[in-house]
Formats: C-alpha cells, structure tokens, sequence
C-alpha cells in the first residue's frame, strides 16, 4: 500500500498559517502521511507536482486559487482554513488543527463541485493563448483610456462598450471582483455565468446570467488591452485579437469539514441582520 500525501498550501506572509503548517505537519506525519509545502517548512518536501490526495490551505481565498492553479490536474479536494478572516471558500467556522487531521485521516469531509471558466485568445484566426480561471475572467484597459470591446453571445452581437473592463464570472467568483463591480450573487449550485461590464459609457451596461452552454465572445477595438484571470494569470491583448469565454468541463473540489450553507456564508462575510430569527 503506496504511503498517504498530502500538500500544504500557505500564505507566504501571514505568521499564523506558518505556524498551522508547522502543527499541520507533525500531525499528519505522525498518521502516516508524506507532507508537500508549496514554499519551505520544517518538515515538508517541496511539492513540484507530486500526486496528493488533500491539499489544505493556510490563507485567505486568494491562497486557496492559488492552491487549485497548483493542484488542478489532479481532482483533488482542497480544503480552506479559516484564518481570521471570513472568505466565500473557506471554513465558516474555523475548526481545530486536531478535527482537520481527524477528518483528512477518515476521509470524512464534504466536496463541492465549483465550476471553472475556460478562456481562449484568438489572434489572426488562430489560438493565441488559452486557460482557464475558477473566480473570473476579465478584459480590461491597461492605460488610462477606457477600453472599445464588442461582446458577442452565441455568435450574435450583443453591444460595444467603451468601458474599463468587461467580467465573466463563475457562481463561485460572483462574490469576489463582480461583486465589487456591482454584479449579482450567484449561489454555488446554480450553474450559470456572469457577465458584466464595468464603468460602462452606454444606455445597457446591466448584469446579466448567462446559460452556462453559452459562448461569450469579447473583441479588442482598442489599440490594446490585458485579460486577467484570477488575478494570477495576466495577457497582453492587442486590436482584432478576440477572447472566447466558456463554462470549463473540468471543475475544482472544494472539501469542508462540516456540511455548509452558501447563506450562512453570506450572513457571516457581511455580517448581515438575523438575530431574533425565529426558524
């Protein structure tokens, strides 16, 4: 029987998760299991693609991308702790070191499927570069000029926007940037896309849902543009070149300890009024 792994997944500079990996490490290795970190720690191997089957994540839902742009041929469960502070991907509450281990050991925890969105950028009729991103793709200006985009859906025009950006989020990435942007909350189980332009000079610039059987497609009519997936993952677009938006076959696995309720997630991030709920 070939020996348990599992990899660690931390916030570079936060000292709390270098010490929860420190403590992650010795308890895991104590049942048996190989310890992969993505940065050093004492006790750890660095990981360079090893096969895992947990990944847990020491950080805010920044990490935790970071954690699925690690591990994302691999359909492994990755598994957020809490650390302070109340993100949309992590533990709502945030259990003990010793309840994880227990859990990862038993193999007791909860996945949920998230939707990821594929991009492919299109340059004189050929692909010129392609990805994909869990939270969202944009298009957006790289000067202080607005950027000229023309949005297509299902090969029929939709608008020109003269814009700062134009998003294309999954459910999962509808409370991160296109929330900021004003764009709606999608619960997780809905499958469906976002699609928002942001600071938009025009009469419709509204939010919409999108079938997640639809293709968007965004043509650059500015001398250039950068698309951004995630934030990890930024490409310099030129005029005529066109992105082309999809719902990814391929989804990420997020685990939880405990069964959890997109609701309370959203209670517990805005604080939102519910005392004296008489349910």
């Amino acid at each position: 029987m070939s020996k348990r792994a599992a990899l660690l997944v931390v916030h570079p500079t936060r000292t709390e998760a270098l010490t929860a990996a420190d403590e992650f490490t010795k308890s895991l290795s104590a049942k048996g299991f190989s310890i992969y970190a993505n940065q050093p720690v004492n006790g750890t191997t660095e990981f360079t693609n090893q096969t895992v089957e947990v990944v847990v994540v020491l950080g805010g839902d920044g990490t935790i991308l970071r954690a699925a742009e690690l591990t994302r041929d691999q359909d492994c469960p990755i598994l957020g702790v809490n650390l302070g502070h109340v993100g949309f991907l992590a533990e709502v509450e945030r259990p003990t070191i010793n309840q994880i281990v227990d859990a990862i050991d038993k193999n007791s925890f909860k996945v949920e499927d998230r939707m990821t969105l594929n991009f492919r950028v299109e340059r004189a009729g050929k692909t010129f570069a392609q990805g994909w991103a869990l939270n969202e793709v944009s298009v957006e200006r790289n000067n202080q000029q607005m950027v000229e985009l023309f949005v297509q859906i299902d090969h029929r025009p939709l608008s020109r926007w003269g814009c700062d950006a134009v998003i294309c989020a999954t459910p999962t990435g509808s409370t991160a940037y296109a929330y900021s942007a004003g764009g709606p909350v999608v619960w997780p189980e809905v499958d469906a896309l976002v699609l928002l332009p942001l600071a938009a000079h025009a009469l419709f610039s509204r939010p919409m849902v999108v079938s997640p059987q639809s293709e968007v497609a965004i043509d650059i009519e500015s001398e250039g543009a950068d698309l951004n997936a995630d934030g990890l993952r930024r490409i310099k677009l030129q005029e005529n070149d066109r992105v082309i938006l999809t719902a990814d076959q391929k989804d990420i696995n997020l685990a939880h300890i405990k069964e959890t309720n997109f609701t309370d997630r959203l209670v517990a991030k805005f604080k939102l009024p519910v005392v004296g709920w008489r349910g």
